[in-house]
């Protein structure tokens, strides 16, 4: 067989689905090849999708045209807004899935997807020329030809899995590592380096007293992720809060003498922010007890994930700890608690499309790239199967600035700062928080996406009805005043000063103390024709434009005096050793790096201010 496609994507994870969704929605012929496609999209870790940053991400996924969101919709048990006691740009949606049912809904979309093939076989080799890639190589010897291929490999390549003393071969726990590319890689001068990931143990929920644990229900008007008109969901699986004990680490720390991270077996570093049982409890020895958050893995199964208790201790050190946990002293489990040491690639290697610099054609995306989580992988599959097209189409690159996108953040991070362990997304990452919330990711991503040919023009009509309404709603806000007589005893209510002269009612609403809800009696506005999810999202939109405008616009001026140089471009072959102005290390780290921008090159830890201005002023020249 020797067939001829414009995109290979190489990986069934979240990064390769939507890679492979977004390559063929722009109508280039796409094959998606896994190593099992009944299983695309699996979720290996926890059930869930969002969170802080995360949640935002999702949602600009959505705006793009992407599935993630849509298949979170459909799949979800239950919803949280997470953080709604701070600020907007601090809200943040988070789901649980039905896992099983994610995948199949995945499996659904794509097998329906026009311009995609799936296929199931293992890359075991990459078809280069001249520095240019021509295809791949399957484990049954079959070669695929194709115009530009994404590699979307996960924890696969050359995974090691670790439980105690046991160590073995595996990309996830029942499935086997992918050997060979990271070699091939090698011999086109890639850097290829290790990280660690892990998983807790699940259990089974009918050996669980949930009457000793604290119930989590999920929020009381449930959102959704797409902007689209997905399913509302009607009702809820609770999640449930337990603690470990002191006893719990006693015995926890009777197993580090077979751990494979104490013992130097791992050598890959593990994620900072999502730590294993035993490395919190070695790390926070003055800790007496960790949370531990009992998640369901759907509507109709028992088992139950068991987050914070990730391990790769002895399985029977696990299930013996575990049992010491209030609630859980007859609990069995399902699987144990492993880690996994992979391959991946540091990206500095990439260009911002998530390119190779080595070799053209040649895309990196998810935890090939040294990142952790569903949600950031499938955002740079996404970017890499529209950057693909239109590299075989030769046309301009598609590439998110910091202030316009938690995607753009992401990436520009990867490709200029690297990643020494595995990244994960925060919103303190992000310089224009209260620009890239999670309710206006359509007001910034969908236009654009739209103009590439990507975003539907259902999801675009969706798009213009909400900004005409919201637009129409806030002139109605600041248009409409209302008398001290009437509106003083509401705000006396809410504990603000009252009026001596007739007031808008935006102006009423830029106080802290006062919301929506408060002026509802005295809104007069016409909803009838907008759906209510649409006059929820309009309301909100409103709010938020009025109580943070002076915000909003503070961050959008530092945004556009900043871009001025942010977007000043550094040519690939600029040659900074020529700049004895420069330090010793921005010097090398710029040969390196090759930032495409000075905005990146700022952003390079070891480059400082100094060098920056060193930067600007030649370039004036």
């Amino acid at each position: 067989m020797h067939e001829k496609y414009d995109i290979i994507v190489v990986g069934g994870g979240h990064a390769g689905c939507e890679a492979s969704h977004a390559a063929s929605a722009l109508g280039a012929k796409t094959l998606l090849i896994s190593m099992n496609i009944d299983r695309l999209a699996q979720m290996s870790c926890n059930p869930a999708m969002g969170g802080v940053a995360k949640g935002q991400i999702v949602r600009e996924i959505d705006a793009m045209g992407g599935l993630s969101g849509i298949v979170t919709d459909h799949t979800m048990i239950q919803f949280r807004m997470l953080n709604r006691s701070k600020g907007p740009a601090m809200w943040s949606p988070r789901a649980q899935s039905d896992m099983v049912l994610f995948s199949q809904k995945w499996i659904e979309l794509l097998e329906n997807t026009p311009n995609l093939d799936l296929r199931q076989d293992e890359v075991v080799d990459l078809i280069v020329e001249n520095n240019r890639i021509q295809g791949v190589v399957t484990s049954l010897g079959q070669r695929f030809f194709a115009k530009a291929v994404i590699l979307t490999n996960g924890t696969f390549l050359n995974g090691i899995i670790h439980v105690g003393e046991k160590h073995f071969s595996g990309g996830r726990m029942g499935e086997n590592s992918s050997f060979g590319l990271s070699e091939r890689l090698r011999t086109f001068g890639f850097e290829v380096s290790q990280l660690k990931t892990g998983t807790p143990a699940r259990v089974d929920g009918r050996t669980i007293d949930f009457s000793k644990l604290i119930e989590q229900p999920g929020d009381e008007n449930p959102e959704k992720f797409s902007f689209l008109q997905t399913p509302k969901l009607t009702h809820q699986r609770s999640c449930y809060l337990a603690y470990t004990s002191e006893i719990v680490h006693d015995i926890l720390r009777t197993g580090f003498e077979k751990s494979p991270m104490f013992q130097g077996r791992i050598q890959g570093v593990g994620p900072r922010y999502c730590p294993s049982i035993e490395d919190k409890i070695n790390r926070f020895a003055d800790k007496t007890q960790h949370q531990l958050f009992v998640e369901p893995q759907g509507w109709t199964t028992n088992e139950f994930y068991i987050n914070g208790f990730s391990s790769s201790l002895p399985e029977e050190v696990q299930i013996t700890a575990l049992q010491k946990v209030q609630g859980f002293e007859q609990a069995k489990i399902f699987r144990p608690g492993y880690a996994i040491e992979y391959d991946y690639f540091p990206p500095t290697q990439l260009k911002p499309t998530l390119e190779t610099k080595l070799v053209s054609g040649l895309f990196h995306a998810g935890q090939i790239n040294g990142t952790t989580g569903y949600e950031e992988a499938a955002a740079q599959g996404l970017m890499a199967g529209i950057n693909a097209v239109l590299q075989i189409r030769d046309k301009e690159a598609f590439i998110l600035k910091r202030n316009e996108a938690y995607i753009g953040v992401l990436i520009d991070d990867l490709v200029t700062k690297g990643v020494d362990e595995p990244y994960r997304m925060f919103t303190s990452r992000a310089e224009y928080r209260i620009l890239l919330r999670q309710d206006n990711a359509d007001q910034r991503l969908t236009p654009l996406s739209y103009r590439l040919g990507l975003a539907s023009s259902e999801r675009m009509k969706n798009f213009g009805k909400k900004q005409e309404l919201t637009q129409e709603f806030l002139e109605y806000l600041n248009q409409t005043k209302i008398s001290p007589k009437i509106i003083n005893p509401i705000l006396e209510s809410c504990e603000t000063s009252g009026i001596s002269q007739k007031t808008s009612l935006a102006q009423l609403l830029s106080r802290p103390q006062i919301n929506l809800q408060s002026l509802q009696p005295f809104l007069i506005f016409d909803f009838s024709q907008a759906s209510e999810e649409l006059i929820a999202e309009t309301q909100e939109q409103a709010e938020i434009s009025i109580k943070y405008s002076s915000y909003i616009q503070k961050e959008k001026e530092i945004a556009e005096k900043l871009s001025k140089h942010e977007s000043t471009i550094l040519k690939d072959d600029f040659d900074y050793h020529k700049l004895q102005s420069l330090s010793s290390e921005a010097r090398e780290k710029l040969s390196k790096i090759r930032p495409r921008t000075i905005g990146q090159a700022s952003r390079i830890s070891g480059v400082s201010p100094s060098d920056i201005s060193v930067l600007i002023i030649y370039l004036s020249k």
